[in-house]
């Protein structure tokens, strides 16, 4: 099975380098990566470059001009971009892992979608990374995580636990660790992009995949990773971000009406 991992970033390539660094440290590479870039500067396109002319698998910059938090329409550029039939889906600020990509693929099921979580690295650490430019061994941050149940590794435990973990939250998830079948993301119409700004953007396409019959697998003891500390985004549009997740929820909504389908291949901007 073939995977396409798609990474959002905005401005910030420092947390960008570190986690590129976690992919090629995988044990099991992603099939290709798609920088899905909510409209950074040419600091972060020179450091996509540098990945680029290293890398041992294809890397696709999508990019689009900033027009604030965009992150459901860049994430649909990503998705339409994607060559495999998986998506793997994280967030530019978290450090993967090694059995990152693995995890994922053991648990990939037809029918369903996965979420994972992130254990959460305290902010004198991440600096400290930040300034030395390399990845710490996994055991390293494991003891540095203020979470650290999040950052176990018992993949005896995972597969039994997948359809059984927070049962009674079916939408529950977390945008920075998901995984989706394209076919399904692409029957669902993708992210809803009536949604801009901070939050609910995962929940709410969650709660459409379950919808059209598309049931949440959780990937816990497995899928880790680290999560960069940053302080908390500006949340002024999220009562407005709840309130398309609720009309979601109580119309059985399976397709949004601004997706996927907005856009066709030859508009998206790819290097």
């Amino acid at each position: 099975m073939k995977a396409s991992l798609i990474i959002s970033t905005y401005n910030w390539p420092e947390a960008l380098n570190l986690c590129l660094l976690s992919v090629f440290q995988q044990s099991r590479l992603p099939d290709e990566i798609i920088i899905a870039d909510d409209g950074s500067t040419d600091q972060t396109r020179e450091l996509i470059k540098y990945f680029q002319s290293k890398s041992p698998l294809p890397i696709k910059h999508v990019w689009h001009p900033d027009q604030g938090f965009q992150l459901s329409a860049i994430r649909n550029k990503g998705i339409l971009v994607a060559a495999c039939d998986y998506i793997i889906q994280v967030d530019g600020d978290l450090i993967l892992h090694p059995d990152f990509i693995k995890d994922h693929l053991d648990l990939a099921t037809e029918g369903k979608f996965v979420s994972g979580s992130r254990l959460l690295l305290p902010q004198g650490f991440s600096a400290e990374l930040f300034r030395k430019r390399k990845l710490p061994s996994k055991y390293i941050l494991l003891w540095k995580g203020d979470n650290r149940l999040n950052g176990l590794r018992i993949p005896i435990l995972t597969k039994y636990l997948s359809s059984v973990y927070k049962r009674n939250k079916p939408f529950y998830v977390k945008g920075c660790n998901m995984a989706f079948w394209r076919h399904d993301l692409l029957a669902v119409n993708g992210y809803n992009e009536g949604i801009s700004g901070w939050g609910k953007e995962d929940s709410e396409i969650a709660v459409r995949l379950v919808n059209y019959g598309i049931n949440r697998l959780f990937l816990k003891f497995g899928g880790i990773c680290y999560h960069l500390y940053h302080p908390e985004a500006a949340r002024d549009r999220e009562s407005l971000n709840e309130l398309i997740l609720s009309e979601t929820l109580s119309s059985l909504t399976i397709k949004c009406e601004r997706g996927l389908d907005s856009y066709t291949l030859n508009e998206i901007i790819v290097s």
